[in-house]
């Protein structure tokens, strides 16, 4: 065992050292535990690594991807030339580990906090499915691996007071206590009693030495017997662990060792592996009698594999609807839903009309669990929470995760439990709190994690609760998302701001049909007068924004083309109708997905928004909202300053955005022609 964990060491000093950047003193401590977790403790299938009934392992500390690509490699993952690539073009190691089940790599870590995090949205996943189905066949452990830094982001206290509070006893973290950061010592800027903190959260909490083989066995039996908490076990371990000098001394917890190659910290990497019996020469190997315990943990996986098989065929034979039903959830299978058929009750705010969409979800989809943090009646959430009950420690089938006042840390939780599998994470907050955020919508667009993010109360007309609740440059910093595309070539992240109840229906359908990137839904705190159909059902004229845009009223010999997303969209078809009274000729576009629009055929774009016909553009948040629709000879009326906080319909007319005040901008501009 103590060989395995040298060999980690080994590679992973050895990786930095070829690629000349890294972290590698931290990799060198947290070596012990997750050899033992891998070697002994963790349930994977080595011939199949997207086993829905897999354990998850979760790495939080992403600069510590030298020993997890080396753990990796003992398991036959990764070769050892593609660990010599480390942090290279086109290399399978980059410098953070980017998720990949098949090579075993349950998250893409970096941002310090939301791994462990995610781990927590995972239990919960987990527990969910269990409580459906049967732990027999959902017996799967969730482990995460956590430092110094994710223990001191603030997001820590989200995870770890939910994590407590759910009871979720199939958890358990690793805290790789070594007391050295990357630019100070520990107790420099923290003097917190982590293990209390946890404590009172309602944690098992178990004090090791963590470079002790029987100290963390014992621990992991412990925790694995635990019942009604999750555990912590906080390993007191040494930033670079069995470093040596040219003289053979020891070079441990020293801030240098952190962040760089270990030779330029004073340490002699002959000295050091080869008192580990490794070859400084030729160090990018597995030694035989390691090879020898992972090929025979192999072995051991293959036969646990086999009694799970048995069980499940015996289950499944028992339970075929089930057994349909399971496969169906973890291949993101919708069931039928006639978006159609959905009525909406004309003119309310888009909010109220989610709120109808999720009351059919949650009867016709049972693998969706949505989540608000504490705005359930107020984003309307509670839509989805009318159709079942609230998740708790004593009941993990509910489908509704009330997160408390946790923005962050409940979007990292819905992104775990879509990492997962087998279950739709949603989750809603006011537009302005997207801000908390951010750092997960990045991660899960860089991820391609399906979740879909609610964001109610779009825009100034908040009214009364003023500036610090009303959104402005929310949405030109969400649709940056749009602009920006994942490694599959797709635009990151769908984004979606109806203009009416039946816009929101064709929304949520989106949203729930992409199944390939992040959504989030930008719906009104106000009522909004439906638009026109034009001949159509609601449903027909609306499913047209599935093209990102079309037009929703036009005028034969039309003069200018009046362009908006969301409510702005009523606001223009209002002032256009004032406009037409006077003989003017008009075409009304709404674009709810800039992103999806620039994707149609130009054929398509060139209809809708005419080449040389003039164009003016509506928002209530920042005019670049609209630059790249209306372009440099167009006009657009935007906000370009906080709100105010006054009763909505006051604001419209103050900031000029009642219909008649914007018929009066257009009918000037047109006359100007």
């Amino acid at each position: 065992m103590n060989k395995a964990a040298d060999n980690i060491r080994c590679l992973a000093l050895s990786m930095v050292e070829k690629a000349k950047s890294g972290h590698p003193g931290g990799a060198l401590g947290g070596a012990d535990f997750i050899n033992v977790l891998f070697s002994e403790y963790l349930r994977f299938d080595p011939d199949c690594p997207g086993r829905w009934a897999r354990d998850r392992f979760f790495l939080d500390p992403g600069h510590m991807s030298p020993m997890l690509y080396a753990q990796l490699a003992l398991t036959g993952r990764f070769s050892l030339e593609e660990l010599e690539a480390f942090r290279q073009w086109g290399s399978a190691t980059p410098g953070h580990p980017e998720r990949d089940v098949e090579r075993g790599i349950e998250n893409t870590s970096g941002p310090l906090g939301q791994g462990h995090t995610l781990a927590v949205g995972a239990a919960i996943a987990a527990k969910f499915l269990g409580h459906r189905f049967g732990s027999e066949v959902m017996p799967q452990q969730i482990y995460a691996f956590i430092s110094d830094g994710g223990i001191q982001e603030e997001i820590s206290q989200g995870a770890g007071r939910i994590a407590g509070h759910l009871g979720l006893d199939n958890l358990t973290m690793f805290y790789d206590a070594n007391d050295v950061q990357l630019s100070t010592m520990v107790d420099e800027v923290d003097t917190e009693d982590v293990a209390r903190k946890y404590e009172a959260w309602g944690w098992k909490v178990l004090t090791i030495k963590g470079n002790d083989v029987a100290e963390i066995r014992k621990a992991l039996d412990e925790a694995l017997a635990t019942k009604g908490c999750p555990t912590l076990i906080i390993g007191k371990t040494c930033m670079a662990y069995k470093a040596l000098d040219a003289e053979g001394r020891d070079i441990v917890d020293r801030i240098p060792t952190h962040g760089q190659p270990l030779s330029k910290a004073g340490v002699s990497i002959e000295k050091t592996l080869g008192a580990m019996g490794f070859d400084a020469a030729n160090p990018f190997v597995i030694a035989p009698e390691v090879e020898a315990l992972y090929r025979q943990r192999d072995e051991e996986l293959r036969q646990l594999w086999k009694q799970y098989d048995a069980t499940f065929s015996q289950w499944q034979k028992a339970n075929a609807e089930d057994a349909a039903l399971m496969k169906d959830w973890f291949d993101g299978k919708l069931p039928v839903i006639d978006w159609a058929a959905i009525e909406q009750k004309s003119g309310q705010a888009t909010r109220s009309a989610s709120a109808t969409v999720l009351k059919e979800l949650a009867a016709r989809v049972p693998n969706m669990i949505v989540s608000s943090a504490d705005l359930s009646n107020s984003d309307k959430t509670d839509g989805f929470l009318k159709g079942t009950e609230a998740m708790s420690r004593n009941n993990y089938g509910g489908r509704f995760l009330q997160a408390g006042v946790a923005e962050l840390t409940m979007a990292a939780l819905c992104v775990g439990m879509m990492l997962h599998g087998g279950v739709i994470a949603a989750c809603g907050t006011f537009f302005v709190f997207s801000d908390y955020q951010k750092p997960v919508i990045r991660l899960a667009a860089l991820m391609q994690v399906p979740v879909k993010f609610v964001w109610t109360h779009d825009a100034f007309r908040v009214g009364e609760d003023g500036p610090t609740h009303e959104p402005v440059e929310q949405e030109a910093q969400i649709r940056l998302m749009e602009k920006l595309h994942n490694h599959s070539g797709q635009r990151s992240m769908l984004v979606l701001r109806p203009a009416d109840v039946h816009e929101t229906t064709v929304a949520w359908q989106m949203a729930m049909e992409n199944d390939q990137t992040p959504t989030g839904l930008i719906l009104s705190r106000q009522n909004i007068d439906d638009l026109p159909n034009e001949g159509l059902t609601p449903y027909a004229r609306a499913v047209r924004m599935m093209c990102g845009g079309y037009i929703v009223s036009d005028d034969e010999g039309a003069e200018m083309a009046l362009v908006a997303t969301g409510s702005e969209v009523a606001t223009l078809e209002a002032a256009a109708a004032i406009l037409r009274a006077e003989g003017r000729k008009l075409r009304v576009v709404s674009i709810p997905s800039e992103g999806l629009f620039m994707d149609q055929p130009e054929s398509y774009r060139r209809e809708v928004l005419p080449e040389g016909m003039p164009r003016f553009g509506l928002t209530a948040g920042l005019p670049i909202n609209l630059e790249g629709l209306v372009g440099a000879n167009g006009v657009i009326h935007g906000l370009e300053s906080f709100g105010y906080s006054a009763p909505y319909k006051v604001l419209d007319e103050k900031l000029g955005f009642t219909p008649e005040a914007v018929a009066e901008k257009i009918r000037t501009l047109l006359q100007r022609r």
